[in-house]
C-alpha cells in the first residue's frame, strides 16, 4: 500500500510496499537466471578478451545444479538490502490537521500548518512554502505515489498546488558570480555543489539552510542547481541581492 488508511487524525504516504517486494523478487529472479547464464557467459568473454572478472570464476566452475541456487540466495540476499536501503532512503509523510511531518533516513521535519501557504510537488520533490515564499521544506519524493500526496494533503483541506512550481518561470540556472546574487548567496552555492559532488549530504543540507535564510529556493535539474529568489515583500528581511 502507498498510504495507511486515514483516520481522523492524520494520513501518512510512503513508498508502496509492492515496489520493494519487486526489488526484492527481482533481484532473486536476476540470480536464478544468473545460475544458468555465468559459465557460457565467462567461456565467452574469455574467447574473446582472454580474461574474466575475478568473482565471476569461482561461480562459473560450479556445477549448474549448484550455481543456480547458490546465485539465487545471493541475488535474494542482495535484494533484500536494496529493498532496506529504498525504504530508509525514501521519506515517510504524514498529514495531520494542525502539522506535517517528513522523516527520512533518521532525520525529521515537523511543520505547523499555519505556517504552510503552498504545498506541490515540484519534478521529484515536495515542496512547501510559507506565505513569504521562502521554502519551508524541500524533499525528494520519486517514491511517493503524487495522488496519495494529493488526498492526505486534500483531506484536511491545505492549499495544495499541484504538480509544478506556481513560479516555475522565475527559476534560472545557477552561473557563478552572476550579479543578481550577492557573494553570500554564490558563497552557498559553490558549497552546495561541492558538497553535492562530495556526497555529503549533511554539507549540502547546511548550505541549503543558509540560501533559504537567504530567501533564496534551489532545487536540482540536470546536474545543474537553479533558484528562485523570493519575491519582495514589506515584511522581507533578508536580500539576496544586499552587499
Amino acid at each position: 500500500m502507498g498510504h495507511t488508511k486515514p483516520d481522523e487524525q492524520a494520513v501518512t504516504v510512503r513508498m508502496p510496499s509492492v515496489w520493494l517486494w519487486l526489488i526484492g523478487v527481482g533481484s532473486t529472479l536476476l540470480g536464478f537466471g544468473a545460475g544458468f547464464a555465468v559459465a557460457p557467459f565467462v567461456d565467452w568473454l574469455i574467447d574473446l578478451v582472454g580474461s574474466a572478472p575475478g568473482p565471476l570464476r569461482p561461480a562459473a566452475r560450479l556445477p549448474t545444479h549448484w550455481a543456480v541456487p547458490t546465485l539465487s540466495v545471493l541475488g535474494a540476499g542482495l535484494g533484500a538490502w536494496m529493498a532496506a536501503a529504498a525504504r530508509r532512503e525514501s521519506p515517510v509523510v504524514t498529514v495531520a490537521e494542525d502539522h506535517v511531518a517528513i522523516h527520512r533516513d533518521g532525520s525529521g521535519l515537523h511543520i505547523l500548518r499555519e505556517r504552510i501557504h503552498a504545498v506541490f510537488t515540484d519534478g521529484r520533490d515536495l515542496v512547501a512554502l510559507d506565505p513569504s515564499e521562502t521554502e519551508l521544506a524541500r524533499v525528494q519524493a520519486t517514491d511517493l505515489p503524487t495522488g496519495h500526496l494529493h488526498d492526505a494533503f486534500a483531506r484536511f483541506d491545505y492549499p495544495w498546488r499541484g504538480i509544478t512550481d506556481p513560479r516555475e518561470a522565475e527559476f534560472t540556472t545557477w552561473v557563478d558570480g552572476t550579479p543578481d546574487l550577492n557573494e553570500a548567496a554564490h558563497a552557498l552555492l559553490r558549497a552546495r555543489k561541492r558538497a553535492l559532488t562530495d556526497k555529503q549530504a549533511g554539507a549540502a543540507e547546511h548550505a541549503l539552510d543558509g540560501l533559504r535564510t537567504l530567501g533564496i529556493a534551489v532545487r536540482d535539474r540536470k546536474g545543474a542547481q537553479q533558484y528562485r529568489p523570493r519575491r519582495s515583500g514589506p515584511h522581507d528581511t533578508a536580500d539576496p541581492n544586499h552587499h
